[in-house]
């Protein structure tokens, strides 16, 4: 069976209607596809997106862009979209890159970025996308680690590119830019060039993307994705998504980080739906939901952050009638957004999970609805044999005991799962054991077969004898009126080796003060076990995060840590301690 039959069977099982025949029909494609032998070669970009999708569907949109900030729009269909990808690659060509050299995209939300990616693509060069926030001594990192042969990069970075290439002795074949600056070639000259362009010979397992781990566990990885492992293995992502050809998906992230390519470019291009993509300097909620509404987006995924900011808008005040499936990823979604989401909508926030290391692993697809179990992220995708194992790597099968999320090899390799830590087997060989990809994350499962994710295994606090995972702390948090967000990590302590410490940030006009310390600490009381209980509550304004939402807890760890050993005490911090009226409630 040929792989464009696997993408036009995936495009028909999302059209089913009935969710019960939809499930046993994915769960019927996903055993095909597993166990099916893959081409020695695949050009995604030649043989899907232009053989299949501009055969298809050419005039119908792949891409809708707005700027937020100045209301430009520009629209693409597949047929245009695959002519600017093939214009790009030319010029590539022309200036002595070829397959195999990397390509570095330093791109904002722009149409060039849908480009360059897809000319990546077909012409077998490696992408490295990378984040537009990257300080200097980050890019020279790179740089260092992995040399560019070009970079598309926007005017604003221009400067720190140059100088970073100067620090790290490069000297790319092509330098272009968004705008204007001595040195680069504008991108407009790109326009030029035919816009069609041969492919290059690509092995299945050539490796087509390099991602840059958000270095939450030290500097960052390089992870390796092949040109089956991401095109293909998007499938997962697709059918836990639910989209249909002809669908708008909407995704809140920006490029230079694996989400983006999940969702803003292989899930909704895979099955011929149309991407989006909306650009802004400054993130306004109400301009930006309002902009779902204008395109009638019929899949929006988001964030955790996100959503807690969107359901506190007037929601009544927007047309979301187009709304079908609403998504999270990233960390799971407190209960009660969901519920707020749904009452204002119709549609259930549906968590899914997964990592730059692969496609999406755990989720709620469509079929779910109705019957989820708010706060879990799901089940296995059946693209993955997931299992939970314990610190001697034996199979947990008891519900409700915490353990490693693993990705099992044994009975076949999930076609989404990256294939090394680029030029680094230490690390490849520590995340691949015992026939098993350790994800380094922690769930659990009820008696049910739903999944709780519980959080990085380094996030678990240990407290006593006790595990506490920090999601369940910052939920009942949360379902407190005057908190907004919250951050639970482990603060060093000599007698319980670690306290569970809240950074709590308060909806606008509220203060922080030592009653309200009070009424959170009783609250969490009412809510939690004892031993999860908060000892330690610091109201904060902001907290430390990654550019696709993620609460980066090692920096407050390590925060905690500094405070500790120079006895620091914050002027917005409250001990469990200091409150006597505390004493008869659960120690």
């Amino acid at each position: 069976m040929s792989l464009e039959s696997f993408y036009r069977e995936a495009m028909e099982l999302n059209t089913i209607r009935d969710m019960g025949q939809r499930e046993s029909a994915a769960n019927a494609f996903f055993e095909k596809l597993n166990q099916a032998t893959l081409p020695d070669t695949f050009n995604w970009a030649a043989e899907i997106f232009e053989g299949l999708h501009v055969k298809d569907r050419g005039d119908q949109l792949a891409l809708i862009w707005t700027d937020l900030d100045t209301d430009a729009e520009r629209m693409f269909t597949y047929r245009e979209l695959a002519a600017n990808g093939n214009k790009c690659l030319n010029y590539l060509r022309k200036n002595g890159v070829e397959k195999g050299d990397n390509l570095y995209m330093l791109t904002p939300i722009v149409p060039e970025t849908w480009f360059a990616s897809f000319a990546g693509i077909k012409g077998g060069l490696v992408s490295v996308p990378t984040a537009t926030t990257m300080t200097e001594r980050e890019i020279q990192f790179r740089f260092e680690a992995y040399a560019p042969d070009v970079i598309i990069a926007f005017e604003g970075l221009c400067d720190l590119v140059d100088d970073a290439l100067q620090k790290a002795d490069c000297t790319p074949k092509a330098k272009i830019v968004l705008g204007q600056k001595d040195g680069w070639v504008s991108y407009p000259e790109i326009d030029s060039e035919s816009p069609e362009a041969d492919a290059a010979q690509v092995g299945k397992d050539d490796v087509l993307f390099c991602f840059f781990t958000s270095g939450t566990t030290g500097l960052p990885k390089r992870v390796g994705h092949s040109a089956t492992s991401y095109p293909v293995g998007h499938f997962s992502t697709a059918i836990i998504q639910g989209l249909e050809p002809g669908d708008v998906h909407h995704n809140l992230s920006a490029p230079g980080w694996a989400k983006w390519a999940w969702s803003s470019f292989f899930a909704p291009l895979n099955l011929g739906a149309t991407a989006t993509g909306f650009n802004f300097s400054v993130l306004n909620i109400e301009k930006y939901i309002a902009t779902v509404a204008k395109y009638k987006v019929n899949s929006f995924c988001a964030p955790p952050t996100a959503w807690r900011a969107f359901v506190g808008l007037d929601l009544e005040k927007y047309d979301l009638s187009a709304m079908k499936y609403s998504l999270s990823a990233g960390e799971p979604l407190n209960p009660e957004v969901i519920e707020q989401w749904k009452k204002a909508t119709g549609t259930e926030i549906r968590d899914f999970y997964g990592q730059t290391e692969s496609t999406a692993m755990i989720g709620n697809p469509p079929w779910m609805e109705g019957k989820m179990r708010f706060g879990s992220f799901g089940y296995p995708s059946p693209m993955y044999d997931v299992i939970l194992v314990d610190d001697e790597s034996k199979e947990i099968k008891t519900p409700d005991e915490p353990g490693h999320i693993v990705v099992r090899l044994s009975q076949w390799r999930a076609l989404g799962l990256f294939h090394q830590y680029i030029d680094d087997p230490e690390k490849t060989e520590g995340a691949f054991q015992d026939n098993l990809y350790f994800t380094g994350d922690k769930a659990s499962f009820d008696q049910d077969g739903y999944w709780w994710f519980v959080g990085r295994s380094d996030d678990v606090i240990k407290s006593s004898d006790y595990r506490v995972g920090p999601f369940e702390v910052e939920s009942a948090l949360v379902e407190h009126p005057a908190v907004v967000e919250a951050a639970v990590v482990g603060s060093p302590d000599p007698k319980r080796y670690q306290l569970v410490k809240a950074y709590v940030i308060l909806k606008q006009g509220q203060e922080p003060s030592k009653e309200l310390a009070l009424e959170l600490f009783k609250h969490t009381i009412d809510v939690l076990a004892k031993f999860k209980i908060p000892r330690i509550i610091e109201f904060v304004d902001e907290l430390p995060k990654t550019i696709s939402g993620k609460i980066r807890r090692v920096e407050l760890r390590a925060t905690e840590e500094k405070k500790k050993k120079s006895e620091a005490v914050s002027t917005n911090e409250y001990f469990y301690h200091q409150f006597p009226e505390l004493s008869s409630k659960k120690k």
